[in-house]
């Protein structure tokens, strides 16, 4: 995908997270998300953020106070963040959804996967349906397979082979897990739960007793 086109993706899953959060009660928002110890509140409030993250220094302060556990830092800002009425967030989410500032500690394609894996955060425990443009998704499952932390999915996946039914994806080697590549996209970024109803293949049973282990 070309640099326009991956922001283009990010702005409409912007769009359409502020969508589903629309007309939700604050009891809705307050909800657990897919993403451990986070509400739907603060999910949203961390998509919210990216375009005005705070600067590299306050980050790095907050890293240090945190021993340098950016799931900490990551989380303590989206739940600041998210300490404000639901509408507010909504209103946020769509004014910049446009936007192309990102943190400085981050890359577009980073930004791209994180938006769309956290848009699933939310819908899926909404039971609400948003589907990830496929070529996005592809781009997403390729750079969780490459990098290391905080997925490690090279390692955690050792001895499967993945196929994309959807789109021309593979990776791995080993016993064969298949399903659509935004199934996989959650599968590689921890939601093992979440994705295994809709894979297939003999891996399924590994991935099922690892899922039982797993909290999404």
């Amino acid at each position: 995908m070309e640099r326009d086109e991956k922001w283009a993706v990010i702005a409409g899953q912007r769009r359409q997270l502020a969508d589903l959060l629309d007309g939700l009660d604050e009891a809705q928002c307050n909800q657990p998300s897919l993403c451990t110890e986070w509400r739907v509140r603060d999910v949203a409030a961390h998509i919210a953020l990216t375009p005005q993250s705070p600067g590299l220094l306050r980050i790095l302060g907050m890293a240090l106070r945190a021993r340098g556990d950016f799931d900490v830092v990551n989380r303590d800002l989206a739940v600041g963040h998210a300490d404000r009425p639901s509408a507010e967030l909504v209103s946020e989410l769509r004014r910049l959804a446009g936007s192309r500032r990102k943190p400085a500690i981050t890359t577009l394609d980073n930004l791209l996967f994180d938006t769309l894996v956290h848009v699933q955060d939310v819908a899926v425990p909404l039971d609400r349906t948003v589907a990830m443009p496929l070529d996005a998704a592809r781009e997403g499952a390729d750079r969780v397979w490459r990098m290391g932390w905080p997925f490690w999915a090279r390692r955690r996946l050792r001895g499967l082979r993945l196929s994309a039914t959807d789109v021309e994806w593979a990776a791995g080697d080993g016993v064969e897990v298949r399903g659509p590549v935004q199934a996989l996209l959650l599968l590689l970024t921890g939601r093992t739960r979440t994705a295994l109803p809709q894979l297939t293949g003999p891996g399924v049973q590994w991935l099922a007793e690892e899922g039982a282990r797993s909290s999404r």
